[in-house]
């Protein structure tokens, strides 16, 4: 009996042990997730908190470590399958020899069940939690956030299934119905926004009701939504790219398939606008939401031209071949017969290079035949830019920038009044190489320019240049202390090699008496090859180092192909040019020594914002001398039947109009100003209060004197002057001055300007002026501006591969303002004025000949409301007093569109052009577009 009093005693003693355990580890596991959660509120359990005994060992065994089907215990850190946890028992143990205690660690293993989860579930409620044991659930109040993996999901409230693995959030509404929050389920880069959310976290799938999504420019809204992984299932919603709940327009479907980042394919599929229906039906949508390039077909322009006809422009094929290489190809095609063809590859290769190649080709056809205008020509042009990363092989650059083709190319190019107007092409490739740690640097390039209006070409090609920087040869290797004056001599050396060809495409080669076109080029073909080897000499500062000496010896040689030979011919009246070819060479020497030095004033003033004028002055005076040494090659010809005279350079044809030899002896000076003043504001104090202002930036004059020879010894004086006034206006100035008198056809004589009784300083023969400005309201939204500025600067910062585009698309917004209207600021003025004149010898000789030309071009723009602006720009020829070329837009900002009319009443091609567009970049095709051309010269 005593036996089973001990059986019993045992038995009672180990289910007080168990009950106790079980509430101790219990309440531990609460006040773990109250710390961690940060709930004010105490967790509160519903019904009974003691489960059965089956249910008791189930749960206090594990309490150690996670078990990851209670979500009781959810966010104690996970471990692996294989698990294994060290359990420290804190009795001591003595062994026999040592009479320190030691920790004795024993360890078990625990398997978890094939329906946890991957990893633990973090959550947390601003209200309270309520978790429900027997039952396995979580509820959560409050601004709920439930975080699983790379899942988060906040809600006002959230219920948690430990069971099925199934969390749903719902909204919260006011007592009128209205959502105040929604549920949000975000996942990587997917982002869901719904009045309910039901997702299996186990499965990864799950059911949304009335929810948005955004996938790069695109807005999917849906009544239903499923989500298997990545791909999502909507039925009954719109996709669109307003932002707004209610869009302004959108595709309505039935049907949505949905890759993350990648396709949305949906089955029957129309527009609406303002919720109101198009009846345009298509059977499919496909909308691609993948970043980055994709092949597909370009969409035409319709368009309606007086010369060409009625015609369809930028028709095409747009082709990704690889992840280096893409080609753009379109086509315009009139019903007047005329038709053009572009083909665009472009290829980039991240840090090593990046171009981009264009050829286009036109056929045009003005009018239809049998009418009396009626105009056939064929043109071509050429773009190619190419430009290689600094990193990829150092010490070596290559770059192209090339722009080519037919003179009259421009011409035919409708709507397009900057490109009407642009005679002057050009086009440059260069190679460089410079070897690392020595003096040696090897260029090679080729040149082009081309009058558009006299149609001459001229290639310059190839090109070469090699240069030893300078070198010091009796310099110490060792420098130790003050190095000697003739340590610092130094020498180097330049050479080059340049061909030259000039042609011009109005010729019939072949026919009518002209050189077929190979030997044209060879006959006028012109190369020469330079020499110099400067030596300098660095002395120091005399006057207590306030002058600064330079001399300087420089040795040279040209060798040329030809020379030039100028004859008078008595029967027709004119001077006759022919060439002698063979290898003549030319020797060039010069012996130089400058003084330099900079003087300052300042002008005190006293009770005045002003608070000093300083005034620099950089004087520089030098003597020179170059003999000459080809006195053969400088040659006397008659140009006139007075009997008239002029020297000329047999060795590349230059004329000396004043000079019977080439030899100088003389002294050189200039004179360099700039003014500046200091400034006190009237808001700032302190530091910040000084401001210093530059009045003047530059301002001078340039000359020489030659004591060799006879008469007319002081050259022409040369002003120039530079400022920017109120940080606002940039000006540029200069003018060359005329110190003799002249006669009546303009030819210097002996006497200055100032002899014969009255003083005159002398005439202006040449000058130039450029004035230039900018003005604009602030922006209404600072931040904004400050963060479009930043994101243009970041889209091209980041790879110096896309420089290059980055300038051809400021080069194209410069072109092109009317398509880039910024509604954060309220007006803009751009003005700039320029004035050039000269005076040019006669091609008879007969006296001179002024040339003038003056413009101004114009651009701005004013918001008419905060939803219209209207935009212009143009150019006034001086001149001619004539508007040459005049641009007016108007924009109308409609949120997730815009509006654009464009009217050009002025220049070859007039025309004027509405088009009703989305802004976003994926549906840019999508548009409605009316142009009309009319041309006239």
């Amino acid at each position: 009996m005593s036996r089973l009093r001990k059986i019993s005693l045992k038995i009672l003693l180990s289910a007080l042990l168990t009950t106790v355990l079980f509430f101790t580890q219990t309440w531990k596991t609460a006040a773990h997730i109250a710390y961690h959660t940060g709930f004010d509120s105490t967790l509160t359990f519903i019904k009974d908190t003691i489960p059965p005994k089956k249910q008791v060992k189930k749960n206090i065994q594990p309490l150690s470590v996670l078990n990851e089907n209670n979500p009781a215990v959810s966010n104690i850190p996970n471990t692996n399958n294989n698990l294994s946890a060290a359990v420290i028992d804190t009795v001591p143990v003595l062994p026999s020899d040592s009479v320190q205690p030691i920790q004795k660690i024993d360890s078990f293993s625990l398997k978890l069940s094939k329906d946890s989860l991957d990893a633990p579930i973090y959550y947390e409620a601003e209200d309270s939690a309520v978790v429900v044991v027997d039952s396995g659930k979580v509820f959560l109040y409050g601004k709920t956030k439930t975080n699983y993996q790379d899942i988060e999901l906040t809600a006002p409230r959230v219920e948690m299934d430990q069971e099925t693995m199934i969390i749903t959030a719902v909204n919260s509404k006011d007592s009128n119905g209205v959502t105040r929050e929604r549920a949000r389920f975000v996942e990587g880069e997917q982002d869901f926004q719904s009045d309910t959310i039901r997702y299996n976290m186990k499965t990864q799938k799950g059911l949304t009701n009335n929810t948005y999504t955004k996938s790069d420019e695109m807005y999917i809204q849906a009544d239903k939504f499923k989500k298997i992984g990545t791909i999502v299932y909507a039925s009954h919603g719109v996709i669109t790219t307003c932002n707004y709940d209610d869009p302004h327009f959108g595709f309505r479907y039935d049907k949505i398939k949905i890759v993350n980042n990648k396709v949305a394919i949906s089955g029957p599929i129309h527009p609406e606008f303002e919720k109101v229906p198009i009846p345009i039906y298509l059977p499919f949508g496909f909308f691609p939401l993948s970043k980055g390039r994709h092949s597909g077909l370009l969409p035409p322009q319709f368009t309606v031209n007086d010369q060409f006809g009625i015609g369809l422009e930028g028709i095409g094929y747009y082709k990704v071949l690889n992840d280096y290489i893409d080609i753009k190809s379109t086509a315009n095609i009139y019903s007047y017969g005329g038709w053009a063809v572009e083909v665009a590859p472009s290829y980039r290769k991240l840090y090593r290079y990046s171009g981009r190649l264009s050829f286009r080709y036109q056929s045009t056809k003005f009018n239809f035949k049998g009418d009396p205008d009626f105009n056939k020509t064929k043109t071509f042009f050429v773009n190619w830019s190419h430009s290689v990363d600094s990193r990829a092989r150092p010490g070596t650059s290559f770059s192209a920038n090339v722009s080519a083709g037919s003179t009259k190319f421009n011409q035919y190019v409708a709507y397009s009044p900057n490109l009407n107007f642009q005679n002057q092409v050009s086009s440059s490739i260069t190679y460089a190489k410079s070897w690392q740690g020595k003096p040696y640097n090897l260029t090679l390039s080729a040149n082009h320019s081309q009058n558009n209006r006299t149609r001459l070409i001229n290639l310059n090609l190839p090109n070469i240049g090699f240069s030893v920087s300078t070198l010091y040869p009796f310099q110490r290797k060792k420098m130790l202390g003050t190095p000697k004056w003739y340590e610092k001599l130094g020498i180097a050396y330049n050479g080059s090699f340049t061909n030259s060809i000039s042609f011009y495409d109005t010729l019939t080669y072949g026919k009518n008496g002209v050189k077929p076109f190979l030997k044209y080029l060879l006959d006028t073909a012109y190369y020469s090859a330079r020499h110099n080897i400067p030596i300098t000499l660095s002395l120091p500062p005399i006057l207590n180092g306030n002058v600064i000496i330079s001399p300087g010896i420089s040795y040279g040689q040209n060798w040329i192909q030809r020379t030039t030979t100028y004859a008078w011919n008595d029967v027709a009246k004119r001077v006759d040019t022919s060439f002698n070819k063979g290898l003549f060479i030319e020797q060039t020497a010069s012996f130089s020594l400058g003084f330099s030095t900079a003087v300052y004033g300042t002008f005190q003033f006293k009770k005045s914002r002003i608070i000093a004028l300083r005034h620099v002055v950089r004087p520089t005076i030098g003597f020179s001398y170059t003999p000459d040494l080809n006195k053969n090659y400088l040659k006397t010809v008659k140009v006139d039947t007075a009997n008239r005279t002029v020297n000329y350079n047999a060795i590349g044809g230059g004329t000396y109009l004043y000079a019977s030899s080439r030899k100088f002896a003389g002294m050189n000076f200039s004179i360099d100003n700039n003014l500046e003043m200091k400034l006190r504001s009237k808001k700032d104090t302190g530091e910040n209060a000084i401001k210093k202002v530059k009045l003047i930036d530059g301002y001078g004059f340039t000359g020489n004197y030659n004591f060799l020879q006879d008469s007319l010894n002081l050259s022409d004086i040369s002003f120039y002057l530079r400022s920017t006034l109120f940080e606002k206006i940039n000006i540029s100035a200069s003018a060359t001055l005329n110190p003799y008198q002249y006669d009546s056809r303009g030819f210097k004589t002996r006497k200055y300007a100032w002899q014969g009784g009255k003083f005159k300083p002398g005439r202006i023969s040449g000058g130039s002026l450029s004035m230039s400005t900018s003005f604009q309201s602030k922006p209404k939204d600072p931040e904004k501006e400050k963060q479009k500025q930043k994101e243009i600067q970041e889209s091209y910062s980041n790879d110096p591969l896309l420089q290059a585009d980055q300038q051809r698309l400021m080069d194209y917004m410069q072109q092109n303002p009317n398509e880039f209207v910024d509604f954060n600021i309220d007006w803009n003025l751009n003005l700039s004025l320029s004035l050039y004149f000269s005076e040019r010898l006669k091609p008879d000789y007969s006296g001179f000949e002024r040339e003038i030309t003056s413009s101004v071009n114009f651009s701005g723009g004013f918001n008419l409301s905060p939803k219209w602006k209207l935009s212009a720009n143009g150019f006034y020829d001086l001149k001619q007093t004539k508007l040459q070329t005049f641009q007016l837009s108007i924009a109308r900002e409609m949120h997730c569109w815009q509006m654009s009319i464009n009217v050009t009443p002025v220049g070859p091609y007039r025309f004027f052009n509405i088009s009703i567009n989305p802004k976003a970049s994926i549906l840019q095709d999508l548009k409605i577009n009316r142009t009309r051309s009319f041309y006239g010269q």
